[in-house]
């Protein structure tokens, strides 16, 4: 992610009280409603973990309706009795599980779902829910909106942190990934654009069915949906890649010169983090005002407006830093936003710009005049859920990486931040993964001071 301008979980309380069926001997009990995330307890449910999401949907963007069915594939980790999964707002029409109908009810963003029979665990089972209604903005702790963005001919989905709840029930925390597939049928004349690749688009009675398949596991956080009437290019980078943008025609003309060059700045991020994670890149470009910040979106992330050549570098480094390897907790964004802004630097030393070492030294010295809250809280301990994409979680942290960098050389570091990208590769990982494998991949270096002072330490840091 990225801005333009600065911008205890609850107690499951069930109204179903009979009795549990086991199946196969299975006495289950209930799932938790959250994971306990330390700034999102609600986000995310336990109980189970869901493998794939098939979503159906149709919008209407003149009345601003939304009926869909969301398929989910799941694995039981534990035997369950009833599980719960974050949908809010939207009306529930209807509820099955492995084809029998299940009983639900809600409280707030948790819909709870109770099977016929006891879930083993382990047992692989699939949950269809079936809703409508006109899908909501949620405004996050730091004032900024996601969710659902009505716009001038269609819509935005954003979902950080929590935003996807907003038009799909499902796991919505990033420790959760899965593959998906979508099939979104709008009005002739618009087109539906998500992740991953196209694989039709077909017309008929007045309405355009489109359907997209990621099949690399994905947070729902970076799942989107953009409706409305964009210029498509369909291009490919020298090794073959698929590069696929869809532009605003306002935004167009502006952003034809920076998105041309994708695969050059896909081909330089290569060399540095290793093999490109996806089969397929691209961009969605909004207009000015859509939206109140760039967001990484899996292979393919959303700018409102056409991004600049900085942008477009953080943004695709995420792909590798935050979408590739994906926070375990909020508590752990500084893992995606210190590594895109750090891409920003080591693209500027690259290219003809300030070295890393010069962007380090400018903001020690006088980053308190850009960013007053720089040295506000460590980058690994935000300060409240409203504090995750503030400036210490991307510049502080960004000067965490270059002080590591610092005490192994640039050799061993170009070899470490590949190599964490390579390990946890489709996965999830946390700040203490991080710092076990810095150290295990420098044994004879001392980052004590790095983890004390930069990373978890209160204020300013000394210089040396």
């Amino acid at each position: 992610m990225s801005r333009f301008a600065r911008v205890v979980p609850a107690v499951l309380v069930l109204a179903l009280t009979a009795p549990a069926c086991g199946t196969g001997g299975a006495q289950g009990t209930p799932g938790a409603s959250g994971v306990r995330d330390p700034y999102f307890p609600k986000a995310g449910n336990g109980g189970y973990d869901v493998t794939h999401y098939d979503l159906t949907l149709a919008y209407t963007p003149a009345s601003r309706h939304l009926t869909g069915r969301t398929v989910i594939t799941a694995r039981a980790t534990q035997d369950l009795s009833a599980f719960n999964l974050d949908l809010k707002g939207l009306d529930v029409e209807k509820v099955t599980v492995d084809g029998g109908t299940a009983r639900w009810n809600r409280t707030g963003q948790e819909l709870t779902i109770r099977p016929r029979d006891d879930l083993a665990e382990g047992r692989t089972f699939r949950v269809t829910v079936r809703y409508s209604g006109t899908p909501v903005t949620i405004t996050d702790p730091d004032g900024s909106e996601e969710g659902w963005l009505p716009t001038a001919d269609g819509a935005l989905a954003l979902g950080q942190p929590t935003g996807s709840m907003a038009w799909f029930p499902g796991n919505h925390h990033p420790s959760d990934k899965a593959t998906y597939d979508l099939a979104v049928t709008v009005p002739k004349g618009l087109r539906a654009v998500s992740n991953g690749e196209s694989t039709s688009e077909t017309t008929a009675g007045g309405r355009t069915t489109s359907t997209w398949r990621t099949t690399a596991p994905m947070a729902s956080y970076l799942v989107t949906l953009a409706v409305g009437r964009y210029d498509i290019t369909r291009s490919t980078t020298d090794d073959g890649l698929p590069v696929y943008t869809a532009v605003d025609p306002a935004e167009t003309p502006a952003s034809r010169a920076v998105l041309a060059r994708i695969p050059d700045v896909l081909a330089w991020a290569e060399d540095l983090f290793g093999p490109y994670p996806f089969s397929s890149a691209g961009a969605i470009v909004e207009r000015v005002g859509d939206a109140g910040y760039a967001l990484e979106t899996q292979s393919r992330p959303v700018f409102p407006g056409a991004p600049d050549i900085r942008l477009l570098v953080h943004e695709l480094a995420h792909q590798w830093y935050g979408d590739s390897v994906s926070p375990r907790t909020w508590q752990d964004m500084w893992l995606n936003e210190g590594f895109a802004t750090y891409a920003e630097w080591l693209w500027q030393e690259d290219h003809g710009g300030e070295t890393a070492q010069q962007i380090f030294d400018d903001l020690y010295d006088h980053g308190e005049e850009a960013f007053d809250d720089l040295w506000a809280f460590p980058p690994a301990e935000p300060s409240g859920a409203a504090h995750i994409s503030d400036d210490p979680v991307y510049q502080r942290a960004a000067m965490v990486l270059h002080k590591i960098r610092q005490t192994v050389g640039d050799a061993a570091f170009h070899k470490l931040i590949r190599g964490w990208a390579t390990t946890h590769r489709h996965g999830t990982a946390d700040t203490e993964d991080f710092t076990a494998y810095v150290e295990k991949k420098a044994p004879g270096k001392d980052f004590g001071r790095i983890w004390d002072d930069w990373l978890y330490g209160e204020g300013k840091p000394d210089r040396a």
